[in-house]
């Protein structure tokens, strides 16, 4: 499927390339809406700025880096779904024939997908979240020969298989592909309802499969659902008591989402979102905040803390799902100051074994790396790896 045409001194590779990007994708995460889809004039309301577009041209500077091995051509689509991005990066893109409006659309994406099949593109790259991945699907069934797919994310959960960890490391993803050093897998595309989700009622299930190229810990793995036996309840709650005892009363709490830290507020004897993120100080509880809202709620710094779950299997501490805890806001706190709780269970079933970061800004991410410690139960943790 992959065509590899050798230049002139045989170590130069082309790689035909449809490149996609959602604009208004992840929109909704830093202003609490836990998404973006049917919200975006809320989102706008709130003062949401695009994300997608920094994220996409994140990828092609990566990208660009590799052009003395591999020479890449870039169809993409007009305007904001990839053009500017494209050119911002120093690429000479070639236009997918379509016309876009000023808000996009699902069937622009997937009218993308389908003009990028009959372009006989090797690979489609998506800039987008879960619902991206979705309309790729949807588009990818009417096709007869099947084209690789990857994402680059930029949505606000990303449950779903088919994305990199980065937008940087999707980068590498392509230029192994090239190579043909990358393996090929099936990967999860899931479908979550935001409507419900904003309600702060879990709902996701599988939508479908697409095939992309993988590479061990650039390609993340999709969501594994907690399942609430009785014995991974008991683990939870014996972490929880053990992070309650060390709390500082003057302190306040950044509680991320997640059934792990609602075991935390429940032995406080407070409520809290499930989905959402809340603020916790002096026995009062601020719901369902946003990234402003914290900014102006926390009066020390220094006595604040952040108290997170990554995601099952994926092993996301930041980046998913949680964006309303922004990179402004993981300076302020800092590192020592980051809380992380799963059960033994959750540890041993990490994707490789590590943890993972993805906040968008990559100097925070450098300084989240390398060991941090985790609470696996009463009185019990262990240090794993962020990488």
């Amino acid at each position: 499927m992959l065509e590899l045409v050798f230049k002139a001194h045989g170590e130069s590779l082309n790689l035909k390339i449809g490149f996609i990007v959602n604009p208004i994708a992840g929109m909704g995460g830093r202003v609490g809406l836990k998404g973006t889809d049917g919200v975006l004039k809320e989102a706008l309301a709130r003062g949401a700025k695009p994300l997608a577009p920094i994220r996409a041209e994140k990828f092609l500077l990566e990208l660009k880096q590799y052009e003395n091995e591999t020479s890449f051509q870039l169809l993409t689509c007009p305007g904001i779904m990839g053009e500017e991005e494209a050119i911002a990066a120093g690429f000479k893109p070639e236009t997918l024939p379509m016309k876009i409006k000023a808000e996009t659309t699902a069937e622009d994406t997937k009218r993308a997908v389908r003009l990028s099949a009959e372009a006989k593109v090797d690979l489609i790259v998506f800039v987008g979240g879960d619902g991206t991945a979705r309309d790729v699907y949807d588009a990818m069934k009417t096709i007869s020969e099947k084209i690789p797919v990857l994402g680059v994310p930029s949505g606000v959960k990303m449950y779903s298989g088919i994305f990199a960890v980065s937008p940087q490391d999707a980068a590498e993803v392509v230029v192994a592909f090239a190579k043909e050093t990358a393996s090929m897998a099936d990967f999860e595309i899931m479908d979550a309802d935001e409507e419900a989700i904003r309600s702060d009622s879990f709902a996701v299930k599988l939508y479908g499969f697409l095939r992309g190229p993988f590479l061990p810990l650039r390609v993340q793995a999709s969501k594994q659902l907690t399942h609430q036996t009785f014995d991974e309840h008991e683990n939870q709650m014996a972490s929880a008591r053990f992070v309650v005892e060390e709390m500082m009363p003057d302190a306040t709490y950044i509680l991320g989402p997640g059934t792990t830290v609602k075991c935390v507020a429940d032995l406080l004897g407070i409520e809290k979102t499930l989905l959402g993120v809340d603020l916790y100080h002096n026995g009062r509880v601020v719901k369902d905040v946003n990234e402003k809202r914290i900014l102006r709620e926390v009066d020390d710094w220094r006595k604040t803390w952040i108290i997170v779950s990554p995601i099952g299997r994926q092993g996301m501490l930041f980046g998913r799902g949680n964006q309303q805890i922004s990179p402004e806001i993981i300076r302020r706190v800092g590192k020592n100051h980051v809380i992380v709780v799963a059960t033994r269970n959750k540890v041993q079933s990490l994707d490789g074994g590590v943890l993972h970061v993805d906040t968008g800004d990559a100097e925070l991410d450098e300084m989240l790396r390398g060991y941090i410690r985790v609470v696996t139960d009463y009185k019990e943790w262990r240090l794993v790896r962020v990488i």
